[in-house]
């Protein structure tokens, strides 16, 4: 391209599923503008889903109110963000990408940035999540068929999970099945008591066991409602199943845990997406999300939505079904039918 941009800035500042289906998208600038700098701007909450990645070469952070430690006032908060539009602007990016749309807080950031090429996607983007965010190729002439997802799982991280994995276990399983309980949509909430009848009727063979992951806390934290009595009563009533507790405290330690699993069992959300990063292969639960925008992108996965899109609906057997359907195709694709 004669116009070629040499600082590109990506601005996702949504939740961390849509912040994973927008790596493609970085993949794509990459290959196509090979000595360009290339920075994501996203939020606190998201911002490890691009660790270690490849094609970013630098991320700018911000810190949501909503997210905000206990004890940073809200004026420390835009303190510092004035701080970060002024590090923006120094780095003089020449072309602004906003695959979340004309959102009013990324229109702003771009603003304050100074950039005045500023590409936004179409409202009436079709299609996959990822397929919609790589449309935005398209406005630059480039071809916007996506490459893979990209997300990297901490070495160490990984290695001292799997070491509490033997600890509670007195083995390292050969296959580990992750079942992820947490949802932060309350119809995407499958009940605990069909969580305990599901893990006990998996028939794993004596070197596989079960890695239970929600995000800790209690029910009634206003700022982040974690599964912590429910994964109790579920560790409690499953009775001698091989199963170890991985409640995930950040997002670097959720990638970690997901990354040690050989198949994953949960609802749509960002565990989903960030399995679906890693590559796994996914049993996954639709509420009144729409399954053809959201369903796991480049891995195997079998998906229930039942019709009346509130996942308390979804039976034990028909999820077991659908677990069984994933090995069967899983299976079949290595001709071990």
């Amino acid at each position: 391209m004669a116009d070629a941009p040499r600082r590109i800035l990506v601005i996702r500042r949504d939740n961390i599923g849509d912040l994973v289906c927008t790596t493609p998208l970085f993949s794509a600038l990459r290959s196509y503008f090979p000595q360009a700098r290339i920075a994501a701007l996203v939020n606190s909450y998201n911002a490890p889903a691009l660790a270690g990645n490849p094609d970013v070469d630098a991320v700018f952070e911000y810190t949501k109110a909503k997210h905000r430690a206990a004890g940073q006032s809200v004026a420390r908060l835009y303190l510092d963000r004035l701080r970060l539009v002024t590090r923006l602007r120094r780095a003089r990016f020449d072309c602004a990408l906003l695959p979340g749309g004309a959102q009013a807080s990324a229109l702003r950031f771009a603003r304050l940035a100074g950039v005045r090429r500023v590409l936004i996607r179409s409202a009436h983007a079709a299609g996959h999540e990822v397929e919609c965010t790589c449309s935005l190729l398209r406005q630059m002439g480039l071809d916007p068929t996506p490459p893979p997802l990209v997300l990297s799982a901490d070495a160490l991280r990984v290695a001292e999970l799997s070491r509490r994995v033997h600890g509670c276990l007195g083995f390292t399983p050969r296959r580990l099945i992750g079942i992820h309980i947490s949802a932060r949509k309350p119809a995407q909430r499958w009940p605990g008591e069909r969580f305990v009848t599901l893990i006990r009727r998996l028939a794993l063979p004596a070197d596989a066991a079960i890695a239970l992951l929600w995000a800790p806390g209690g029910e009634d934290d206003p700022r982040h409602p974690g599964d912590d009595g429910k994964a109790a009563r579920i560790l409690r009533e499953a009775g001698g199943a091989p199963v170890v507790a991985l409640p995930t405290r950040a997002l670097d330690e959720l990638i970690a845990a997901l990354a040690l699993c050989d198949r994953v069992v949960c609802s749509d959300g960002g565990a989903m997406h960030l399995a679906a990063g890693l590559g796994k292969p996914i049993v996954c639960l639709f509420g009144n999300s729409d399954a053809g925008r959201w369903h796991p992108w480049g891995v195997p996965y079998e998906l229930i939505q039942p019709d009346s899109r509130d996942v308390a609906e979804v039976t034990v057997d028909e999820l077991y079904a659908a677990i069984e359907r994933l090995e069967a195709r899983i299976a079949a694709a290595a001709g071990l039918a």
